[in-house]
């Protein structure tokens, strides 16, 4: 078998509860700035959580066509933002390569639940000849990868991996395999999520998932911390331009950094209730994969939701994984100040961990004042840490069904 091509990072698209953009987003996550607030979207008076991590001031303007904006839920808007960014961000916009050797995978947890729930109203109240013939389309969760794969001719795979919380990995994972193996030059990865809206929340509720720190909304994503009570909704998408190393060195595209590894296991256990084999191998195999050994990791971007369950598993597969070591990496959950976006989480978090190798940061876990003592690792607590010495970036997502991921980012 031929040795594997390597594959770097050329591109960034961003759009979340702490900005819009790349460099808002990266900075308000180094000064520990939340973003989460109570909700505005629909009235939650009836409703145990009131806040989430909404997107403020985003808009699709300079990206979309109005006409067509109107015709797609939210997650696409976010997506397509993203990854235009990303496109933007990496030179191809206006690049002459051939189009037939580069994909799309962009993934969403759920889809266009806002589309889904808002049909439904109509169908109930006015009629199946009220439902708009563009709701499928506007709804489906493939439909970012579809969308960019028409707007810029990318000819390559395109597909839409969904797969809970862990969804933005693996679709990072699966991309850098077709561009090890081959099949693609170039691909645009990433998740994107919007599914703020009453069933949303109602159903999150109803699994008693989610934080009700109503009378502070800022602090209520506190993973780790002793006093957590459930994670916070968040949304946004995340989009990377993965591309083979020869191939953008050829062009002379900038390199963010490389990915080297990428594993996923699943818990066979329980669709909800995490146990710590998987989580355990999924870093472990990641380690394979990338031809490292645990001591050489100087940064985990942790799952980290907020949950007690949750929060306690992950430390501990993380000691598993890396024994003695575990107690020397820095630790971070950006969820405390993005919330969780189920799909999208994972992208962004892969964008954040990248941007801590750039820029020799390890972002902050805020609202951490209270540690757990059961979970006993370096969490960065409330303040971020700078550290010109980190080369090398874990980043783990675990999601419902017993799905895990993950994935290893190096400096170059």
């Amino acid at each position: 078998m031929s040795e594997k091509r390597r594959v770097v990072v050329t591109g960034i698209g961003i759009v979340s509860p702490v900005g819009n953009d790349l460099k808002t987003s990266w900075e308000n996550i180094k000064n520990g700035v939340s973003g989460i607030d109570n909700i505005t979207y629909f009235d939650t008076s009836d409703f145990p959580t009131k806040f989430a991590g909404e997107l403020k001031g985003f808009s699709t303007e300079g990206y979309l066509d109005d006409k067509d904006a109107r015709r797609m839920d939210l997650f696409i808007h976010y997506g397509m933002v993203a990854g235009i960014q990303a496109v933007r961000d990496s030179g191809l916009e206006n690049s002459t390569i051939d189009k037939s050797r580069i994909g799309v995978i962009i993934g969403s947890g759920i889809g266009g639940l806002p589309s889904i729930e808002a049909t439904s109203i109509d169908l109930s109240v006015r009629g199946p000849r009220r439902i708009s013939p563009f709701f499928i389309t506007g709804a489906i969760s493939n439909m970012i990868s579809g969308k960019l794969s028409i707007l810029y001719g990318y000819q390559g795979v395109n597909y839409s991996i969904v797969s809970a919380c862990a969804t933005g990995n693996h679709c990072l994972g699966d991309a850098m395999r077709y561009i090890q193996h081959g099949d693609c030059d170039v691909i645009l990865a990433g998740g994107a999520e919007s599914s703020i809206c009453g069933i949303g929340i109602g159903g999150f509720n109803a699994m008693r998932a989610l934080s009700t720190r109503n009378d502070d909304p800022k602090a209520a994503s506190r993973p780790w911390d002793k006093d957590r009570d459930g994670f916070v909704m968040g949304e946004g998408s995340g989009v990377l331009i993965l591309e083979e190393y020869e191939h953008a060195k050829k062009r002379g595209a900038k390199i963010y950094a490389e990915l080297v590894g990428y594993a996923a296991t699943a818990d066979a256990f329980h669709i909800t209730t995490p146990a710590i084999d998987g989580p355990l191998r999924s870093m472990q195999n990641a380690l394979k994969s990338a031809g490292l050994n645990a001591t050489d990791v100087s940064y985990i971007n942790a799952h980290g939701t907020s949950t007690p369950v949750g929060d306690l598993n992950e430390s501990n597969a993380t000691k598993a994984c890396f024994g003695e070591h575990a107690h020397n990496i820095p630790i971070s959950s950006t969820k405390s100040m993005t919330g969780h976006l189920l799909g999208a989480a994972s992208a962004i978090e892969a964008v954040f961990s990248i941007m801590a190798l750039q820029d020799g940061v390890i972002p902050p876990t805020i609202n951490l004042t209270n540690p757990d003592p059961e979970c006993d690792l370096d969490y960065t607590p409330n303040v971020a840490r700078e550290n010109k010495n980190l080369k090398v970036a874990m980043s783990n997502s675990f999601g419902f069904g017993g799905t895990n991921s993950t994935v290893i980012f190096k400096k170059i």
